[in-house]
């Protein structure tokens, strides 16, 4: 991706070399190593937190200390490379709301290392990034991208991209009123009823992800191999994918963020689509 010497975003608050406090967060009482990696799974490329903090306790109470904190040569670079891609989603989707009669309201991008308050609560970076609608940041460990690289297959640049593109899709949802639709939803469905609702809020940030990359080619902006980068991130985040390689078999009830070919489908149609018309994905057959 050609991102070097344009424009960053403004809108990144750096809360690396902070804690979240104590030991972070206690899920379920105590998972051991298979139970972190799929809960993991669940939490892993956002989605609405509050949806997936229920039943999280905090092990203690949680202050923020300031501590010391100095990235790699190579922290420093990505950090600067994602304040750019955040940049660019301001512009397309500013753009796109204008167009729609509409006026978006850019997130703020919260880069943390080892855990951190939001609105929804404290989290590790074990989670993965996330996005919070309560207070409309997107938060990332940096770290994030060797666990890309590593666990994931999915090097690249504009794999990394994809990520923040992807939260950002949730907080579109989020001022479009979807995400909050959603998560209505779980007062009234089964936790396996409403696994199938929260699939489709995942699939439909893939698709506004893949819009966004669609307005970075049209100003030639992408390199050769970025979209095999994004398409094998998609892929490799899959809930099959992941509970695979976590347990040694898949639990379609419990997917909450859909299969790796339909994350690679739905960040493709966006992609050729262009458009935010086409991300019905609600609406039929996923």
């Amino acid at each position: 991706m050609q991102w070097k010497g344009r424009r960053a975003s403004g809108n990144v608050e750096d809360r690396r070399g902070r804690s979240g406090g104590g030991g972070g967060l206690k899920i379920g009482g105590g998972l051991g190593v298979v139970g972190i990696v799929i809960a993991i799974v669940i939490m892993l490329l956002g989605g609405n937190p509050s949806s997936i903090l229920n039943g999280i306790t905090s092990t203690e109470t949680q202050t923020q200390t300031q501590g010391t904190y100095q990235g790699t040569a190579q922290e420093e670079e990505l950090a600067d490379f994602v304040s750019v891609v955040l940049a660019d989603t301001e512009d397309v989707w500013g753009k796109i709301f204008a167009e729609n009669g509409q006026t978006y309201r850019n997130p703020t991008l919260v880069l943390f290392s080892g855990s951190v308050q939001s609105a929804c609560g404290t989290a590790s970076s074990a989670v993965g990034p996330f996005y919070c609608p309560g207070d409309e940041k997107l938060y990332i460990d940096l770290s994030f991208y060797d666990e890309l690289k590593q666990q994931f297959n999915a090097p690249g640049d504009f794999a990394m991209a994809y990520v923040i593109a992807h939260e950002v899709g949730h907080h579109v949802q989020n001022l479009l009123g979807t995400s909050g639709k959603v998560d209505r939803l779980r007062q009234t469905l089964s936790k396996t009823e409403y696994n199938k609702y929260s699939v489709r809020l995942e699939l439909q940030a893939d698709y506004y992800a893949g819009v966004w990359a669609h307005y970075e080619q049209g100003q030639n902006l992408l390199d050769q191999g970025d979209l095999d980068e994004a398409l094998r991130a998609a892929s490799a985040v899959g809930d099959d994918s992941i509970q695979m390689q976590a347990q040694g078999y898949v639990v379609p009830d419990s997917f909450t963020h859909g299969t790796s070919e339909q994350r690679k489908s739905w960040f493709y149609k966006g992609f050729q689509s262009g458009t935010i018309q086409g991300g019905d994905t609600f609406g039929g057959s996923l």
